[in-house]
């Protein structure tokens, strides 16, 4: 009996040392858990955090070089237009007349040189356009405002350093002083930069903008988005509703996906090849970029409609049909308009990845340098993206800060494009 007592208790000791040790196995496991459960977090809150850090770097280094390409240096003068001299073209002749009169102290020839250098060398053609636009003018003495050349611009924006000494100063003495001079008349201001939204590309900073550009992205937009959203649309509807279930639309769907994830470069060797050399359409034309984007484009908004579609109930199919509606009834009067908000969504966002896109564009040759603005599908353009890189590859001090600025602008677009399609995912998206 004794034996049985000490077998019982020996047996319930070994029993409860098991239950300890597997109670403490588990509770060391959950703390295990629980850990790798809140490093996953500080993980995700540490990357979440050095993304935005970094995004807010990018866009500060942004904005701070290029925010002063808003704004441009004038100088205001006094010019006689004498009657002679317009009807000679003389523009320029008048306007040296007009700076030489604001420094009287000023008569030899390097000195005159270095005031003629203050002048954008577009402001004879500034004065023209004024006495074109108003020819009572001439034969009387009119106060303007003309751009500066734009180291002077630079300079008053404070680029170029003041204290350096003048052989390592891209400015002279004399110059900073006619600077100076001029300042203190009240004669040279910064007002808002209206050239960089209405003219086209120069190679002089201060003549140039990008109104071209913009004509010519939205020229590329307007002929990728009439091809691309109704064919990809279609081929979305057709695979998704209409198209047997076989090796060959299994195929199909296999190279969309693959085509999607091309790089864009490749759009661009076909678009050469096909487009130019076969076809032989005119280079630098918004009629061949928005046919290149159009074959980038269409596997976004194929897959996008796709998965549009598919988000519609089967019971709407169902009830459609069961009431009698043909097929081609149910898809385009109830499953189509419920699957719109997903397809616009995804429109919009090709639309947005076509407008940031370059490396296509640039095969087809819309990196030429472009001054007019693009008036038709055939005329020679470029695109902001385009005129980004190109900008960006100048030497000029004044065109970098015109490069960032031009980045402010496309990024504009682009979130505005992006918010459009969270806006309309939003106000029309349907819970099932």
């Amino acid at each position: 009996m004794t034996d049985l007592v000490q077998q019982d208790t020996r047996a319930m000791s070994v029993a409860a040392s098991k239950s300890h040790y597997q109670s403490e196995e588990f509770a060391r496991r959950l703390r295990g858990r629980y850990a790798a459960e809140r490093n996953f977090k500080i993980a995700g809150v540490a990357a979440l955090a050095l993304a935005s850090m970094m995004l807010v770097v990018l866009l500060t280094s942004i904005v701070s070089k290029g925010y002063t390409a808003f704004w441009q240096s004038q100088i205001r003068l006094e010019v006689t237009l004498d009657k002679a001299q317009v009807e000679e073209r003389n523009f320029t002749a008048i306007l040296r007349q007009a700076i030489y009169a604001q420094f009287p102290q000023i008569t030899d020839r390097t000195g005159k040189r270095t005031l003629n250098e203050l002048l954008s060398s577009g402001a004879p053609y500034e004065l023209e356009a004024l006495v074109k636009q108003n020819p009572a003018i001439v034969g009387t003495t009119q106060t303007i405002w003309v751009r500066s050349d734009d180291e002077i611009d630079q300079f008053v924006k404070g680029y170029f350093p003041r204290n350096a000494p003048e052989a390592e100063r891209r400015l002279n003495d004399a110059k900073i002083a006619a600077i100076d001079t001029l300042v203190a008349q009240g004669s040279l201001v910064q007002s808002f930069n209206t050239t960089l939204f209405s003219a086209g590309d120069s190679r002089e900073a201060e003549q140039a903008g990008i109104w071209g550009a913009i004509v010519g992205s939205m020229l590329t937009l307007l002929v990728t988005m009439a091809l691309s959203v109704p064919i990809g649309v279609a081929a979305a509807v057709y695979l998704e509703e209409f198209a047997p279930k076989n090796k060959w639309t299994d195929l199909i769907e296999v190279n969309i996906n693959n085509l999607a994830a091309v790089p864009s470069i490749i759009f661009g060797l076909l678009g050469l090849a096909v487009f130019l050399g076969f076809f032989g359409l005119p280079r630098s034309a918004p009629v061949v970029g928005g046919l290149v984007m159009a074959l980038m484009t269409l596997p976004v908004i194929i897959i996008s409609a796709r998965v549009a579609l598919k988000s519609v109930p089967p019971s709407i199919r169902e009830a459609a049909l069961g009431i009698g509606a043909s097929p081609l009834q149910t898809v385009t009067h109830h499953v189509l308009p419920l699957a719109m908000p997903g397809i616009l969504t995804g429109t919009i966002i090709g639309m947005a990845r076509a407008l940031g896109e370059t490396a296509p564009l640039l095969m087809i040759g819309m990196v030429a340098f472009i001054v007019d603005i693009p008036h038709g599908m055939t005329d020679s353009a470029t695109v902001l993206p385009v005129q980004i890189y190109m900008w960006a590859d100048s030497p000029e001090r004044a065109f970098t800060e015109r490069t960032s600025a031009a980045i402010m602008v496309l990024l504009g677009f682009l979130i505005v494009m992006n918010g459009l399609a969270v806006f309309l995912r939003k106000k029309f998206e349907r819970r099932w």
